[in-house]
C-alpha cells in the first residue's frame, strides 16, 4: 500500500529539487524526508530519485510516482469539494486567471455561468502561468486561464503532463511606441528594425521573449525598465522612456499620443487556453469552459478577422 504523504514528500521533493528546500516548505527536518522517501522507496521496490552534491533529481520511477502524487491529490480535493456541497448544497468553483486575459474574458463567461448555475459559488485567484498551473494540478483550483509563447505549457521540474489544455485564442504582440516616433507611420515591422530603442515591458516573459527572439537575431534589447502591467508599460511608452511590446489583449484602453503597429510574420504571440486536470469535469467547468470560448471568439471576431495574423488598427 502506497502512503499518501510519502507521494506528497515526493511531490514536495520534485517542485524544490532537494531534501532540504523540501524539507523547509513541509515544515520537517530533512532527516524526516529521507526517511519518507526511503519508505516510498522500499514499498515500491525502485528508486525514485537520484542523489548528487547538487541535489535530487527524478528517476523514471519517480516521475511516474509524481504523477501520481499530482493525480491523487487533484481527487483528494475534488472529493472535499463534494463532501462540501454536501454540506452547503452550493457549488463552490475556483479559477485561477492572468490579469489581462482574466479582464478581457471572464467577466462575460461568469455571467453565463451564474445564468446556468445560480447556486455555484464562484472564487477567483490572480496568478500567471507558472503559479496557476501547479495550483490546477494540485487540485487547489478547478481550472486556470493562462498562456504561453511558442513552446510547451510552463512547468517546473518533476511535473507531469497530467492538464489538460483546451485553446481559446492566439494573442499577438504588437510593437508600442510614440506617435512622434520616426516609424510610427509604418504599417508593420521588423523586430530587428528596433535593435537600436530601448524598451519598457509589462511582464517578465515578455522580456524573457523579447530577449529570445534578439538573440537569434544577433542583437541585445536595451531593456529600461520592466513591469508587471502592460497599461503601465504603455504610459512609460508615452512619457518617451522607450518602446514596447504589448499583447493585442492589452492594448485597451487606449493612451494618447501612441502609436500601435502589428510585427511582420512569423508574428509572435501568446497562446491563451483553459487548463484542467485529466478527469471529467463538472457540469459548471464545461460551462465556464465553453462561454471562454464564446467570448474569446467574439473578441476576435469584433477585433477583425485578421487579429490572430497580428494585423490590427494602428491606433
Amino acid at each position: 500500500m502506497i502512503d499518501v504523504q510519502r507521494l506528497r514528500v515526493l511531490r514536495t521533493v520534485a517542485e524544490h529539487g532537494s531534501f532540504n528546500r523540501a524539507a523547509q516548505a513541509l515544515h520537517l527536518t530533512p532527516s524526516a524526508i529521507s526517511q519518507h522517501i526511503a519508505a516510498l522507496e522500499r514499498s515500491l521496490g525502485a528508486q525514485v530519485v537520484a542523489r548528487s552534491t547538487r541535489g535530487v533529481t527524478l528517476t523514471p520511477a519517480g516521475r511516474i510516482m509524481v504523477g501520481a502524487a499530482e493525480s491523487v491529490a487533484a481527487e483528494l480535493a475534488h472529493a472535499q469539494q463534494q463532501v462540501d456541497r454536501l454540506g452547503s448544497g452550493r457549488t463552490q468553483l475556483t479559477i485561477a486567471t492572468f490579469t489581462s486575459g482574466g479582464r478581457l474574458l471572464l467577466p462575460g463567461a461568469l455571467a453565463r455561468l451564474t445564468t446556468a448555475h445560480p447556486d455555484t459559488v464562484v472564487h477567483v485567484r490572480e496568478a500567471e502561468p507558472e503559479n496557476s498551473l501547479p495550483l490546477v494540478r494540485q487540485g487547489a483550483v478547478d481550472l486556470a486561464l493562462a498562456y504561453h509563447f511558442d513552446g510547451p505549457l510552463p512547468s517546473q521540474p518533476g511535473q507531469s503532463s497530467s492538464l489538460a489544455w483546451t485553446a481559446l485564442m492566439d494573442d499577438p504582440l504588437h510593437v508600442v511606441l510614440p506617435e512622434t516616433h520616426p516609424l510610427a507611420g509604418r504599417t508593420a515591422l521588423d523586430i530587428t528594425e528596433l535593435a537600436a530603442e530601448p524598451w519598457v515591458l509589462g511582464c517578465h516573459k515578455t522580456e524573457s521573449y523579447l530577449r529570445r527572439y534578439a538573440e537569434h537575431a544577433g542583437f541585445a534589447p536595451e531593456v529600461r525598465g520592466t513591469t508587471t502591467d502592460y497599461f503601465f508599460a504603455r504610459s512609460l511608452v508615452a512619457a518617451g522612456t522607450g518602446i514596447s511590446l504589448v499583447p493585442s489583449i492589452a492594448l485597451t484602453p487606449p493612451i494618447p499620443g501612441l502609436r500601435t503597429i502589428p510585427i511582420t510574420p512569423p508574428t509572435p504571440s501568446r497562446h491563451l487556453g483553459v487548463a484542467t486536470i485529466h478527469r471529467r469535469n463538472h457540469p459548471q467547468v464545461s460551462t465556464l469552459i465553453q462561454a471562454l470560448q464564446e467570448q474569446a471568439a467574439a473578441w476576435v471576431a469584433l477585433s477583425g478577422d485578421d487579429v490572430n495574423a497580428g494585423a490590427q488598427p494602428g491606433r
